[in-house]
């Protein structure tokens, strides 16, 4: 099982010179990949301090992509209604050359009514919506001349350039915990990407309906990925994904058992990065308790 390391995407330790130290640091120690995640805004009156200070994911990739050079560098996740199938297609392919063809793309459909409306976006048919945006998309990546007319999105006969340095594509994977979502990607992604607030001890049951999806579909189900995103909490034992270092790595070995792939170590739910020092303290021990074998 891949193991990776999520990049200070929140709080107040989340800025460019924190970036770079995790970034470089979790590569010099033979992580697989870093992780990055998209909050566009916050209601006002929120008392949850969880997505505050979240830079764009894209720029922040692209800026660690020139200060690293083997780890992948992944996003869980951008959310497609927020963007047009042009915009994320244009983005994503020129982030990949920027990256040497290091991206993993997440992708979700959203689920803060806050955002919704500050971009404009609507909120009904979000399924149906994304399985089209995907059809777009890949229809911009693959074709060298592409048209398409579908029931929310529609262009003419265009050109668009360059297309990914991954081909066909960067991998795609899904988010997602309802049924229809974990069919999905499992009929249309490589993979699916799991979030802070799933169960770790059920995530084999959402991979085993993934897995049926991708063989109804005929697809090759060993290929598919299973990213676990692992919200730590080194501390006292709670929970799974809580307690000590030991404890915690103990963990892991029970997620790959489910059928996870691959994982990311997050740090960025835990209250302590609130304080920076603090939070970049806790980062040090955990990439090297973490680090791969």
């Amino acid at each position: 099982m891949h193991i990776g390391f999520a990049v200070p995407v929140s709080g107040a330790w989340a800025t460019p010179a924190h970036q770079v130290e995790i970034a470089q640091r979790a590569e010099g120690l033979g992580y697989h990949s870093l992780w990055t995640l998209q909050r566009l805004l916050n209601p006002a009156g929120s008392t949850d301090d969880t997505y505050r200070n979240v830079p764009d994911p894209f720029v922040t990739l692209a800026y660690l992509a020139g200060f690293t050079s083997t780890a992948r560098l992944g996003v869980a996740v951008v959310n497609l209604p927020y963007f047009s199938p042009a915009l994320l297609a244009k983005q994503a392919a020129t982030l990949d050359h920027v990256a040497g063809g290091r991206l993993d793309l997440g992708l979700g459909l959203g689920w803060m009514r806050e955002e919704f409306a500050a971009a404009g976006a609507p909120y009904e048919r979000r399924g149906a919506r994304a399985e089209e945006f995907l059809a777009a998309l890949r229809a911009l990546w693959h074709d060298e001349v592409s048209e398409f007319h579908g029931e929310f999105y529609d262009f003419p006969p265009v050109r668009m350039d360059p297309a990914p340095f991954q081909s066909p594509e960067p991998p795609i994977l899904l988010g997602g915990a309802s049924e229809p979502a974990l069919r999905r990607a499992g009929r249309l992604a490589a993979g699916w990407v799991s979030s802070s607030r799933a169960d770790p001890a059920s995530l084999g049951q959402s991979i085993g309906i993934v897995r049926d999806a991708a063989a109804k579909a005929g697809r090759d189900v060993d290929a598919l990925r299973f990213v676990c995103r692992a919200a730590v909490r080194p501390g006292p034992r709670r929970r799974p994904l809580t307690g000590t270092y030991d404890e915690i790595r103990d963990d892991f070995a029970a997620l790959a058992r489910q059928g996870v792939t691959e994982l990311f170590v997050d740090l960025n739910f835990d209250p302590r990065v609130a304080d920076p020092h603090e939070a970049m303290r806790l980062a040090g021990e955990a990439l090297e308790a973490f680090a791969p074998f």
